[in-house]
């Protein structure tokens, strides 16, 4: 297994995955290269892959530099532990079915985390599905570092109700909640 930068010769992939994953309509192209602009800030791309000994796709993370994303109703600047300027998104994750528990996830959060220090950013936030099986997600995000800001209720329905988004516990009504969590980076002395 690698972990790669994600460029385009993965898009295809990538949507496949995120689709399977985390349901229908979560992801398309128009959404991703959004994804990809948003994680590239003085010409490094924070957005990784994880591929098998065949250049296949096992997993990916996409994640937004600090000043590149937009603060909504979704977040809790007042309780983040470093200045809105300061803080980085991971947006999303995806590991393939077969390939989960092998320690990719944190892998490819590794190598984000190491490119947004480099970036400039101190922290990164994220919003984990807590009804994700076993609530590994907000499980193996506290494993990382992550501490809890906050918990929004019904955080995917408008992606429902707005996009087309169907949720793989909830269908076309997603109620699912978020657990807005933050990682503090170590600067590596």
């Amino acid at each position: 297994m690698q972990i790669k930068p994600l460029t385009e010769n993965y898009f295809d992939e990538v949507i496949l995955l995120a689709n399977l994953v985390h349901g229908d309509n979560y992801l398309d192209m128009d959404g991703l290269l959004d994804m990809i602009r948003k994680g590239t800030k003085s010409g490094l791309n924070a957005c990784f892959v994880a591929v098998d000994d065949n250049d296949k796709i096992i997993g990916f993370r996409t994640t937004y530099a600090a000043t590149q994303w937009s603060i909504d109703k979704w977040c809790t600047p007042d309780k983040w532990p470093v200045n809105n300027d300061l803080m980085a998104y991971f947006k999303c994750s995806a590991i393939a079915p077969e390939a989960q528990g092998q320690g990719i996830g944190p892998k490819l959060l590794e190598a984000s985390i190491d490119v947004l220090k480099q970036q400039g950013a101190k922290a990164g936030l994220a919003h984990l599905w807590m009804q994700s099986p076993g609530n590994a997600a907000v499980k193996y995000f506290t494993k990382a570092g992550g501490v809890l800001i906050n918990t929004h209720h019904d955080r995917w329905l408008p992606l429902c109700l707005e996009d087309g988004y169907v949720c793989t516990i909830c269908g076309n009504e997603c109620h699912c909640q978020a657990a807005e969590m933050a990682i503090i980076f170590e600067q590596k002395q």
